[in-house]
């Protein structure tokens, strides 16, 4: 019953910071994590653990979804090259760039502990990057590139955690090896979307008379998808995202119109209350990791953390602006125009909201809770604390700092609002 309670306070905190955020508009996301700091230490409130199997059992795969079926199929392909580079190879130099700071920085940091470090903050958040951008009327190109890359680029992040883990605990690094399996985790995840969205559609084709079984369908789809992939030892990630990209392309021809102005309606509202609640969970997540932390690391930590960002930052600016450099140069070589289209080029503002909207988020966080309590042989699994409450720390310094500072930029580039910009109807 207290858990229940909770929930229901969690809920009103939410939707009411909700409106507030509105009308003084600001980008809610950063009320909910503040309103959520506050409620956590409140000295009556129980404590709320973080649950990581619910965050990637129960919140991701549907906000994966429809994140992914409001993506435009044409748009992801025009831009692939550059959602796939930052996606994947900027995952691997932003782990790198941290594992550096952390090690050379933070008392009592192995290589390996530093790597985990960097493989849990290398990801930017899909849910934190489409909730604080959402408002501003970007251009397609942006929020294409940004939901894109915040989309796939945690199954690249979860492998090189996966293996910086298993090396916290003695395990040897095999790059071939490792090559492999990453390969085989990102092209599993794909094929079991694509056949999800396969079987998805002839269901919906068969019963989209019935409105609540077509919705209760495609409800249930995702959840589904994301759990045989993990059973499979696949990306459960990425066969969601094909799934909702999948499902977009067909929505047209299989669903009526009457059985989409429904689901969207019905969508509309529980992604809300998911995404609501989860940046009010990040923010409950700090009072409970000062409370395990020394008093007087606390200070040294959230410098760290500040640190930790700004190199972040500063790997990604030069990542786009390199990637710029390099599109131009394909594009104008004979080869790489039958590659590289001219509305895949990077403009300079383009770099410049790309860069600054790189958020952390829930998936960061879930992953650094979810770190294991001790090692194999027994032993406590060491600076679990101060990863922990660095992660969280981070995380909030991205949300709340360039979440805050995203408008003003935008304001400043004098970036015209996108009469299109927003999500596309969902079924």
């Amino acid at each position: 019953m207290e858990h229940y309670s909770i929930v229901i306070l969690l809920l009103g905190v939410m939707i009411c910071l909700s409106a507030v955020a509105d009308a003084i508009r600001i980008p809610y996301p950063i009320l909910l994590i503040l309103g959520g700091i506050a409620v956590g230490f409140i000295p009556s409130v129980p404590v709320v653990e973080l649950d990581p199997e619910v965050i990637f059992l129960i919140f991701l795969p549907p906000l994966l979804y429809d994140s992914a079926f409001n993506i435009r199929a044409e748009d992801f392909r025009t831009h692939f090259n550059t959602i796939s580079t930052l996606a994947i190879s900027l995952i691997f130099l932003t782990t790198t760039a941290i594992a550096a700071v952390a090690y050379f920085l933070i008392p009592g940091m192995t290589w390996p502990l530093a790597f985990v470090l960097g493989s849990i903050l290398s990801a930017t958040d899909a849910v934190s990057a489409i909730s604080i951008t959402k408002g501003l009327g970007l251009p397609h190109k942006m929020t294409t590139i940004l939901e894109g890359e915040s989309l796939i680029n945690d199954a690249s992040a979860l492998v090189a955690y996966k293996y910086a883990v298993l090396a916290v605990g003695g395990s040897a690094f095999i790059f071939w090896r490792a090559s492999l399996q990453f390969v085989a985790v990102m092209g599993g995840g794909v094929l079991i979307g694509m056949l999800a969205g396969r079987l998805l559609g002839v269901i919906i084709n068969r019963v989209k008379n019935n409105n609540m079984v077509a919705i209760s369908f495609m409800l249930l789809i995702p959840f589904v998808t994301y759990r045989i992939a993990e059973e499979l030892h696949v990306s459960g990630v990425l066969a969601v995202v094909v799934l909702g990209i999948a499902m977009a392309r067909f929505s047209t021809v299989i669903f009526p119109d009457h059985l989409r102005q429904q689901s969207k309606s019905f969508w509309d509202v529980i992604i809300f209350l998911l995404n609501g609640l989860i940046f009010i969970l990040i923010g409950l997540q700090l009072p409970y990791v000062i409370r395990a932390l020394d008093m007087d690391l606390i200070l040294p930590y959230v410098g760290y953390g500040l640190l930790i960002t700004l190199v972040a930052f500063g790997v990604r600016l030069l990542r786009v602006f390199l990637q710029q450099i390099n599109l131009a140069r394909a594009f104008q070589s004979k080869r790489g125009r039958h590659r590289i289209s001219e509305s895949a080029l990077l403009d300079f503002k383009t770099c410049m909201v790309v860069s600054w909207s790189g958020m952390r988020g829930i998936v960061s966080l879930a992953t650094a809770i979810g770190l294991p309590m001790l090692l194999e042989d027994g032993t406590a699994f060491p600076e679990r604390s101060a990863i922990i409450f660095i992660s969280v720390v981070v995380v909030l310094m991205t949300i709340v700092g360039q979440g805050l500072s995203l408008p003003w930029l935008v304001r400043k580039l004098k970036i015209k609002k996108d009469e299109h910009a927003g999500h596309i109807a969902k079924t």
